[in-house]
């Protein structure tokens, strides 16, 4: 078993809050009472906890718009109640209970990438005459989308986005939800608007007119330097709205990589295995052994909650005093305050799977180290990823069972392909905006909305982080950690014995080429 992990970070290090005092106003819950907001993207991950808090911290608004894409044999307003079965909403159901919650939130069916939304005329008229807060956050966020598809999401469906708002008659706030990582060529981002790789125009337009099998024939030439069409369309799309800062009250935001619920609702929720839970989960059930990484380098990891709570808190400031004297781009990012290098999340992560959250049918001891080498890392993925895959891959075929493993770490090397370029590049990202938003808000605020560092244990973050993703993602019940502890137990032996073997051999071979007469 490894050490505790520790980390500089110490409570010195921390922001603190003094107490509320009782004449203290929330005035962002002011601003958005009696007012309807339309969300694009309400039912991906970022989307849900921000409406989610919405309703527990601002529930006098009047209104949450949803555009929901219709599914055969299900209305869109039964998708809503669907939603609200996530156990991310139990605590605002019991808070203010789902018959009120269900009567705010309504359902506008439609479709980012249809003409005009997609959306009917009687539910335009509604939000042209209602809404006053738009947050476009709908993207396909897979870094290996089709270029075609991924323009047709990301950049033309901000363009129609960005028309719809120029309709809205109570316009006050358009949000664009982009992303730290879309102007990969600066290494060091400032909160201000960048020239994009390509005019978004033609690049929409040239797409409308060639086939996906024409596109792809031309994307990598398309894309230059870029590593992958999700940074591509993303810049695009910013593009698009800063051509139209001078007609509407638009800005951008730009989270880093979102992570699972730091504080509230419930600490370490998610509804995906992407970014570190991915790592923490292959690597717990033995199947990420090595990676090619900078250990020294860090990425701008930024929980989900603080990243809707600075949402929030940027939407206030810019509602009351107005797009033309604030900045119109706006960094959600966690480095300035807090650097953790992927060798401490590694260490971290071992150390808690190993010590505190066991995971079931590990298929191998948990284990491996980042390599600066990409041959010795290549060579430590055939030696410990693949031939053990291959190993256990055989048994299940003598078993009579479908082998899976090697399916796996074919997935886990694609992967790997667009981890690397961010593992072994480094971004700085100017947080001036958020740092000016602290000295604004007062502590009922500061409380509410946390956008700072307060109170801060990475050990119980990640503890909690594998516990639902045990949970929720994996299906694995408490009940079951025990056994899960013994498991290990036994792949630890196997693992030594393994690495026994494969020494033995190579010190074997050493010895009859040396020796031999």
């Amino acid at each position: 078993m490894t050490a505790k992990p520790k980390f500089v970070y110490e409570k010195d290090d921390l922001a603190t809050i003094g107490d509320v005092d009782e004449n203290e106003v929330d005035r962002i819950a002011e601003c958005f009472k009696g007012r309807s907001l339309f969300i694009t993207g309400g039912t991906g991950f970022l989307g849900k906890v921000l409406v989610e808090k919405l309703l527990r911290s601002c529930g006098e608004l009047k209104h949450i718009y949803l555009l929901i894409r219709p599914k055969k044999g299900k209305d869109p307003q039964e998708r809503i109640k669907d939603i609200f079965q996530n156990v991310l909403f139990d605590q605002v159901k019991q808070q203010r209970g789902e018959e009120r919650i269900l009567q705010q939130v309504v359902a506008i069916a439609g479709d980012v990438l249809l003409p005009g939304l997609g959306i009917s005329e009687q539910d335009l008229a509604t939000l042209r005459e209602e809404v006053s807060i738009v947050y476009h956050c709908a993207a396909t966020v897979r870094f290996d989308e089709p270029l075609r598809s991924a323009v047709f999401m990301n950049t033309r469906g901000t363009k129609y986005m960005l028309e719809l708002a120029g309709s809205l008659k109570q316009l006050e706030f358009f949000a664009y939800c982009s992303t730290a990582y879309c102007h990969l060529h600066v290494k060091t981002l400032y909160e201000k608007p960048y020239d994009p790789p390509a005019d978004p125009h033609k690049v929409m337009q040239a797409c409308e007119w060639l086939s996906d099998d024409e596109v792809a024939t031309i994307e990598k030439k398309i894309l230059g330097d870029i590593p992958n069409t999700y940074a591509y369309t993303k810049s695009l799309a910013e593009a698009l709205v800063v051509e139209k800062f001078d007609e509407l009250p638009a800005v951008i935001l730009r989270p880093s990589i979102v992570i699972p619920i730091w504080k509230e609702p419930i600490p370490g929720w998610t509804d995906n295995i992407n970014g570190p839970t991915g790592l923490l989960i292959g690597a717990g059930k033995g199947v990420i052994r090595t990676m090619y990484c900078k250990s020294s380098g860090y990425g701008d990891f930024l929980p989900v909650d603080v990243a809707v709570n600075g949402i929030l808190v940027a939407s206030w400031r810019n509602i009351t005093a107005g797009t033309d004297t604030t900045n119109r781009v706006a960094h959600m990012t966690s480095s300035n305050d807090i650097k953790v290098s992927w060798a401490e999340i590694i260490e971290l992560g071992r150390w808690v799977i190993e010590n505190k959250v066991p995971l079931n049918g590990v298929a191998w001891y948990p284990g491996g180290s980042m390599k600066s080498n990409y041959w010795v890392h290549y060579i430590c993925m055939i030696l410990f990823q693949w031939m053990p895959a291959l190993f256990v891959d055989a048994l299940l075929w003598l078993l009579r069972y479908p082998p899976v493993l090697c399916r796996v770490q074919n997935r886990i090397f694609k992967g790997f392909e667009v981890f690397e370029y961010y593992a072994n590049n480094v971004w700085n990202f100017d947080n001036s905006e958020a740092v000016k938003l602290r000295k604004l808000m007062n502590n009922r605020e500061r409380k509410t909305y946390v956008i700072e560092k307060i109170e801060l244990d990475l050990i119980d973050y990640f503890t909690n982080c594998v516990l639902c993703a045990r949970r929720l993602i994996l299906k694995e019940s408490d009940e079951s950690i025990p056994a899960a502890r013994r498991h290990m137990k036994v792949m630890w032996v196997v693992d030594k014995v393994y690495k026994g073997i494969w020494l033995f051999g190579i010190l074997y071979m050493l010895y009859r080429c040396l020796f031999a007469t």
